[in-house]
């Protein structure tokens, strides 16, 4: 869709998102971690999904999303959260 179909508001909206995006991926990258520590079952497993592909949008490198996926450990995804805060 082409920006001329949104007024001048909508526009600025859009574009500050897009220029936001990598707090507010950090933002849901640090929500969903803690998720992770109050969910279980079909929650935790959808959890887990959304995390791996906020990790594929976020750029981090493959090998250290394979890590954090296949150790499957809360305090690994808090870590990266606080690493890419600092």
């Amino acid at each position: 869709m082409a920006m001329e179909n949104f007024s001048a508001h909508q526009q600025k909206i859009i574009k500050r998102y897009y220029q936001n995006i990598d707090g507010i991926q950090l933002q849901r990258l640090s929500e969903l971690a803690g998720e992770l520590y109050l969910c279980e079952g079909k929650k935790l497993a959808k959890a887990w999904a959304t995390i791996a592909t906020l990790l594929e949008k976020m750029e981090i490198p493959q090998a250290r999303r394979e890590h954090i996926l296949k150790e499957a450990k809360p305090e690994l995804v808090a870590n990266l959260v606080k690493e890419l805060s600092a």
